[in-house]
Parts: structure tokens; sequence; C-alpha cells
């Protein structure tokens, strides 16, 4: 597959070993990197002068996915898990949003074709990931529905609570989680928390309890959470090319930046901008730091030309290693501004 502009890859992952900690205090009041759902710029946000998107505008509250390692992230070195004593207390954000506050933006992750999906939420500081959660149990709203994002998740789900201690969250969920659904609904329910949380920098993995009770094995089906799960333990929900910014709905500008992970034959893949008349408003070749088996990073700057502003749509593909077909594997609804 050729294509007329070519990229940079971002360069091999480093990994470092995290400090000690005895408590981990309001570590994830970070939050998601991406812009404002359907154009809007929420509080707390501004227009990022590098890509034309909207961003947080504290740098300190901007923060980027682990790979499915939990090793690292663009422009990000994540820390694995600490090898804090158990003594140390955890962390724990009420459940409930606390009055006032700063607003910021996060991502939840809803299924698109049965593959996990990000998608950009509001929420108040400081339980920004208890927020998170929240609103991942809320569901996908009408945009998101009309763009074929689902969720696994049952109505009705409530957050109890949530604790951090050594990068892994302990989530708390009432009973009603685990009702209904076969094998895939249970694992993708289980996948649409664990990328929620895990968004988090200071997230690397989820334990699961039900009512208070710690999960050894979860459904009818007898998912095995013996030990806290991450994201390689999802790679089967996982799209060969997740985009994780731009997320649907955003508002971007050329050059706006794409970041996220892949999974392809040689770590290569594309991207195409289409407006609104769909035509081609950028194409471009790209290759992540890993592929062929193993989950690599991405980190684009993509300029594009467009006649209009407008919605739009990016689309992320790869060659099938198998035939050499041309592989459709994200699809991610923007507006366009000139």
């Amino acid at each position: 597959m050729a294509f007329p502009t070519r990229t940079t890859s971002t360069p091999a992952r480093r990994t470092r070993t995290a400090p000690l900690v005895s408590t981990l205090v309001l570590a994830l009041t970070l939050s998601a990197c991406g812009a404002g759902a359907g154009g809007a710029t929420a509080p707390g946000e501004a227009p990022d002068p590098a890509t034309g998107s909207t961003v947080p505008a504290d740098p300190v509250g901007t923060t980027v996915p682990p790979s499915a390692s939990g090793a690292s992230s663009p422009g990000r070195t994540i820390p694995p898990a600490s090898t804090t004593p158990p003594t140390a207390p955890a962390t724990t954000q009420p459940t409930a949003p606390p009055e006032g506050g700063k607003h910021v933006r996060v991502a939840v992750y809803f299924l698109h074709g049965e593959r996990v999906s990000p998608a950009p939420r509001s929420v108040t500081a400081p339980a920004t990931a208890a927020g998170a959660l929240r609103a991942l149990l809320a569901g996908p709203n009408g945009f998101e529905r009309g763009h074929e994002r689902t969720t696994a998740i049952p109505a009705g789900t409530e957050l109890r609570s949530l604790a951090v201690r050594d990068g892994v969250a302990t989530v708390d969920l009432s009973g009603r989680y685990d009702d209904g659904g076969g094998a895939l609904s249970m694992r993708a329910r289980l996948a649409q928390v664990v990328y929620t949380a895990t968004r988090f920098p200071s997230v690397t993995s989820v334990r699961f309890a039900l009512d208070g009770k710690p999960v050894r094995h979860f459904g009818g089906e007898g998912v095995d959470l013996t030990r806290p799960v991450g994201r390689a333990d999802f790679e089967d929900l996982t799209p060969a090319v997740l985009v994780e910014s731009p997320m649907i709905g955003d508002t971007v500008g050329s050059p706006v930046r794409v970041w996220g992970t892949a999974n392809t034959f040689e770590a290569a893949f594309g991207l195409r901008i289409v407006d609104a008349a769909d035509r081609t408003a950028a194409q471009v070749h790209g290759m992540a730091s890993s592929g062929s088996g193993t989950r690599g990073t991405f980190d684009l700057t993509v300029p594009f030309r467009t006649a209009r502003g407008g919605p739009g749509e990016l689309t992320a593909t790869w060659d099938s290693a198998e035939d050499g077909r041309l592989v459709a594997t994200a699809n991610v609804p923007v507006t366009l501004r000139r």
C-alpha cells in the first residue's frame, strides 16, 4: 500500500524503574489527553498551537495511556507497579462527584465492532478516575450510538468504590455488573473497565470486586481474575491500530496529532482523513515502535487540507499479513477545522 507522505516512527519504548513510595496521593487527578467532544472546548482546556486540537490547558493534567505492557506511552514512560510494602495505605477515590472543582477531560472505552474504542468525557477533579468509571457505566451518548459505539456493561451497574495501591486499581462494582452475557460479553465489559482505568499513568492493572467481595472467577464463563489484569490480557479485544487521540467527536485543525498503539505486520499502518464531501484530506504511512505480534506505540503529526470545515473521519488501515488485503481497523468521526 503506497502513500504519498511518510512520517517518522515513534522511538522504541524505554522502561524505567518506578521510585519507591509509601502512598499514592492524588495520582489519579491526571486527565486523559484528547479534544473536546462535538467541537466544544471544555472548561480548563485551550487550543493546542501545535496540533489545532483542544487539550487541557494545564499540561500537568494531560495524560497518555500505557502500552499493552504498562511500560510506556507516547512522550511519557509509565513505571511498572512499585515494590512498596503491602502495609502502605491505598488511595481511595470518592464515588460521589464533589461540588465545584476543575473540569478535566478523560477517556472512557466503549466498543466498536467488538473492539475497545475511546470516547471523551468531562469530569470533575479531584476524583477524575472515579468520574471516568461512572461516565463509562452511564454508556455511550446518542452521537456515539449513531456511530456504532456500544457497551457490554449491563445498565444500572454502579461504582461502589475505587482504591489504588502500587499501580493496581481495585474497582468495586455493584453485582449487576456480571448479569447475563456469554464469554465475549464478559471479557468485553472487563476490557472496558481495564482500558478506562489504565488510561491514567498511575494505574497499570485492575482487580475487581462485586458488592465488596473480591472476584476470583467472573461470570458463568469463569473468566480468571485471580491476579490483577491489564491491557495485554485483552489484546483480542483491541483493534490492530488503536487510535487513542483524536477521539470520536473531537474537533481538530491541521496538523492534527494522532497517537495510539498498533500491532500490525512489520509495525506498518496507514492513516486517511476524509472530509464531508468524502474527499481525501490526508493520507500518510506510519510505523509503530513494534509490531508483528508485539503491540507498539506511535505518535504522528498529520497535516491535512480540506476545502471546507465540517464533519470528517479518520481511518486507520493496515495490510493483512495473510493475503496482503487492505484492512480498515478504526474509524473515528471528527469535525475538521479549516
